[in-house]
C-alpha cells in the first residue's frame, strides 16, 4: 500500500538536553559511508544540534555528505539517553505500529528515499541541502509491520555478520 513517508515515520523528533549539560554527540564526521553502525561518538557539552534516542536514523542532508552514503542507525546510547549531533541530519523515528526500525533504516539508505532526496537539493553549489518537505511527501509501497518486521531482520542479520566479520579482522590486525 502507498504510503508518505511521514505517514509511517516522524521527522525530526522533539527531543530535549538540557543547554550546557554533557552528551554523548555523534559528529558528521563519525558516521562511515554506508554503513549502519557508528563506529565512534564523543562526549561533549550540547549547545545545540540535532538530537536522537537509540532506534532513531539519521541521515546527512547535506552535500557532499548524503551522496557518499553517510546514514546511520543510532544504537550506542542508553535505555532512554539522548544523543545529538550535527544539525545538518535529518532524524527518521518508526511510528509505533506503522513501521520497523530496522525496515525503516534500509528504506531510508535505498534509491527509493535517497534519489529524490538527493535530487531535491537546494543552495548554493558546495552547501547544497535537502529539501525535508520532498522526502516527508514521498510516496513509497509499504507492506504491512509483519513483513517489514521480516525484511528488516533478514537485512539486520546481513549487516550483524559484516560487524562481526569487521571486529574479527580488526582483532587479527590489532
Amino acid at each position: 500500500m502507498k504510503y508518505r513517508l511521514s505517514d509511517i515515520a516522524e521527522f525530526n523528533p522533539r527531543e530535549s538536553i538540557k543547554k550546557g549539560s554533557v552528551a554523548k554527540k555523534i559528529a558528521m564526521d563519525k558516521l562511515q559511508p554506508f554503513c549502519r553502525d557508528i563506529p565512534e561518538y564523543e562526549y561533549a557539552t550540547f549547545s545545540g544540534g540535532t538530537k536522537f534516542r537509540n532506534g532513531d536514523t539519521i541521515m546527512a542532508r547535506i552535500t557532499p555528505c548524503l551522496e557518499n552514503g553517510k546514514t546511520a542507525k543510532v544504537n550506542i546510547l542508553d535505555d532512554g539517553e539522548v544523543g545529538f549531533g550535527s544539525t545538518e541530519y535529518i532524524v527518521f523515528r518508526a511510528k509505533e505500529n506503522l513501521a520497523d526500525e530496522d525496515y525503516l533504516y534500509y528504506l531510508v539508505c535505498s534509491p527509493l528515499v535517497r534519489d529524490p532526496a538527493i535530487k531535491s537539493m537546494v543552495g548554493s553549489s558546495g552547501r547544497q541541502r535537502v529539501q525535508t518537505d520532498v522526502v516527508q511527501n514521498l510516496e513509497i509501497d509499504i507492506p504491512d509491520l509483519d513483513t517489514q518486521k521480516k525484511i528488516g531482520g533478514i537485512l539486520r542479520t546481513f549487516d550483524n555478520k559484516i560487524a562481526l566479520n569487521n571486529a574479527i579482522n580488526d582483532n587479527l590486525a590489532g
